[in-house]
């Protein structure tokens, strides 16, 4: 079917796959269906994601075909003694013993580790619940043969996208649940930011007021033994700051009686403003100095950076993709109202944290082009060189539209308040002027293998 798309006639049409955003349908701007994965690898999976807990070990029972992509994502971090897996075998499911096999496997895996780790990711698939696997079951049997592991329940069930959390959303849930304080160890003193992959740049807005305010900040990343992951639980007040990282770490606040703020990414002035207010009244600092004369130096800078960025690329065409920020239209908005060609933005769905950027740009910049990832036709709708000279914000952008000047950041990295506007202004100067080889700097697990089709 594919080898269709495009064969018959030529130039291909671009209908259902573009689309320019006064046009453009919320939440959802293109219709869903076959969908195509571009060989642009560098974001972050679950593998990637689970590695951050020290101390820990991953084990994945599924078929081998859905195991492919995991094993090689543990390869390339080199993390292959941290990685095991069970495969699931068609008389598994016949034979009704796949509860049988996860266990079994699992704790055979398990007793041959050279070391025991102090906590297991044990990730079940979507063939556990097409066959109604008792879960609870499986995770009690191996509590009991090995109680002095603390097992997590991940799951690795795509099935499951379009109903309820993601498979994303409930492991950085799962990661978090082993974590408890008593109640003489909590310290009101102390936050821990959690939820992202990335922790925030010790520039960031919120660590420059944390550390005025004279708080302790704790993250994952930084991390090291498994006694340091669970100081996580001693803070009193838990932030989250990454979408995806919300779902969980508001559950884990709740089931610990504490404080929880959610100051999302962003890139707008009134939000990040009302954002660090808000922090900073929930902080009470003992040396309560003016939150307001700060904020309005770090918007001078930001005014500043940015223009000098916007002379230095002047009216060059910029597309910016989803994996780049979680606010793609934001950043758009951002850079259209300081004098930036933003043209294209590379999107598969509209967040509800973006609704009113959208609504802004339909009114206020209805030719702004919004491009999909996954419609079919993006197989045949990229470049492999960029005719023209396009500045790429994200890893998408950049191979969609052949561009070797591209900002190569994923998911937000540590950017963050209006030192991340800063930032990002500052790597778009650094992208336009320094020539990169995509293939090179973008992690890979497609990018240039020949069709299957």
């Amino acid at each position: 079917m594919l080898r269709k798309v495009g064969e018959s006639a030529w130039p291909i049409s671009e209908k259902d796959a573009v689309v320019s955003i006064k046009d453009a349908s919320y939440p959802i701007p293109f219709p869903q269906g076959l969908e195509f994965n571009s060989p642009a690898h560098g974001c972050w999976n679950i593998v990637h994601t689970g590695m951050l807990i020290p101390e820990a070990h991953q084990i994945y029972v599924c078929a081998d075909n859905c195991m492919r992509g995991v094993v090689l994502t543990a390869a390339e971090m080199h993390a292959e003694d941290r990685f095991s897996f069970v495969i699931v075998e068609e008389q598994n499911l016949l034979n009704g013993d796949l509860e049988d096999l996860t266990i079994e496997g699992t704790a055979d895996l398990i007793r041959k580790l050279k070391k025991m780790p102090k906590a297991v990711l044990l990730f079940t698939v979507c063939l556990h619940h097409f066959i109604g696997c008792d879960l609870e079951r499986i995770y009690r049997e191996l509590e009991e043969q090995f109680p002095e592991i603390t097992f997590l329940r991940c799951y690795m069930d795509p099935i499951m996208q379009k109903h309820g959390p993601t498979p994303d959303q409930k492991l950085r849930k799962a990661m978090y649940e082993s974590l408890d304080s008593e109640p003489d160890k909590m310290d009101t003193k102390q936050i821990s930011i959690l939820g992202s992959d990335f922790a925030l740049d010790q520039s960031s807005d919120l660590k420059e007021l944390l550390s005025k305010a004279g708080y302790t900040v704790r993250e994952l990343q930084s991390c090291r033994t498994w006694e340091e992951y669970k100081e996580l639980g001693n803070a009193g007040t838990f932030l989250c700051c990454y979408p995806s990282g919300k779902y969980g770490i508001e559950l884990l606040a709740k089931r610990l009686d504490r404080t929880f703020l959610y100051l999302p990414l962003s890139f707008d002035y009134e939000e990040i403003k009302k954002e660090e207010e808000i922090l900073w009244n929930t902080l009470k600092p003992e040396d309560n100095q003016e939150l307001l004369p700060w904020i309005e130096k770090k918007i001078s800078l930001c005014e500043a950076v940015l223009e000098h960025t916007r002379q230095v690329i002047g009216n060059t065409p910029i597309a910016i993709d989803y994996t780049f920020h979680p606010r793609p239209l934001g950043l758009a908005k951002l850079l259209l109202t300081h004098g930036f060609n933003v043209e294209t933005v590379y999107l598969d769905s509209i967040s509800p944290e973006e609704k009113e950027a959208f609504a802004w740009l339909k009114e206020k910049k209805p030719e702004l082009e919004l491009r999909s990832t996954v419609h079919a036709k993006m197989r045949l709708l990229h470049e492999e060189h960029a005719t023209d000279k396009i500045l790429a914000i994200g890893q998408k952008a950049a191979w969609f539209t052949g561009s070797r000047y591209f900002v190569n950041l994923v998911q937000g990295a540590g950017l963050q308040g209006f030192d991340g506007i800063r930032r990002t202004a500052e790597l778009m100067e650094e992208a336009f002027l320094e020539e990169k080889d995509p293939k090179t700097l973008i992690v890979k697990k497609g990018w240039g293998c020949t069709s299957c089709i």
